[in-house]
């Protein structure tokens, strides 16, 4: 049910789901299909950067356009916006990377920018950074601009970790996994800002997945297990459906009279 926030002003529901364990594991899931689902696009099925960026840039449009209409969260439309989300975000870095010649450590620093002043433009206009009231149609935009962001950033800085600095895929994730540690010590033990850990795991969560997923599906001649794109996008798509799935179902159980 919509309520009335001012003047001309209807509010929706939060349109954010409930920050849960559950929550930190579809994100995961999700950050690794948007690295390997791009991969599985660009060279798996031969489209190329630029044939898979047109076609997930019209299905990301369309999905955030029916996610936005809608009042209230639905989880399977917030989860399949996210996991497009994750493949625009990576496939706006490889573009910039591969076609245009950006190095990793300049698209990372830019794309740390922009989310800087992304979240300077939602504070200035919303006074909150805060996923728990996004009820209002401006903040909903300012939190999925802010997120492809987060995307973008995360699959820039995964790769300058792994690759550039010659990490590997899993010492990498291992690395971003102990980041993401200490943001959840800071708050939990130190009672750090939720707002300002939840923004910084947030934004860890993508370049863990993206490492996660090279781990997994790249060939073990190159650091990874050799699952391939496939088989490792199959796998954590169907675990993300399942688990929507499940939520969608305890969902309308707790609402149920």
């Amino acid at each position: 049910m919509a309520t009335t926030l001012g003047p001309g002003t209807r509010a929706m529901l939060n349109k954010v789901p409930e920050v849960t364990i559950w929550f930190w594991i579809i994100k995961v899931l999700a950050t690794t299909v948007g690295e390997t689902g791009a991969d599985f696009m660009s060279v798996t099925l031969g489209f190329g950067l630029p044939g898979t960026s047109v076609v997930m840039a019209v299905l990301l449009t369309a999905m955030l356009a029916f996610q936005v209409t809608r009042r209230r969260y639905v989880p399977w439309i917030y989860w399949v916006t996210t996991v497009l989300v994750s493949i625009v975000g990576t496939l706006i870095t490889d573009n910039m990377v591969d076609n245009l010649d950006v190095t990793l450590s300049v698209a990372t620093a830019g794309f740390a920018v922009a989310l800087v002043a992304a979240f300077a433009a939602w504070y200035a206009s919303e006074r909150t950074l805060s996923i728990h009231t996004i009820h209002t149609r401006r903040r909903e935009l300012f939190y999925w601009a802010a997120i492809l962001l987060t995307f973008a950033l995360g699959t820039a800085a995964g790769d300058l970790a792994a690759e550039r600095l010659a990490l590997g895929y899993g010492p990498s994730a291992l690395m971003f996994a102990a980041a993401i540690g200490v943001v959840a010590l800071a708050r939990y033990g130190f009672r750090a800002n939720a707002i300002l850990t939840f923004w910084l795991a947030y934004i860890l969560t993508r370049p863990l997945g993206a490492s996660l997923g090279d781990l997994l599906s790249q060939a073990p001649a190159d650091g990874g297990m050799g699952l391939g794109t496939v088989a490792t996008s199959g796998l954590f798509l169907a675990v993300i459906a399942g688990l929507v799935s499940y939520l969608t179902l305890a969902r309308r159980e707790a609402v149920s009279p």
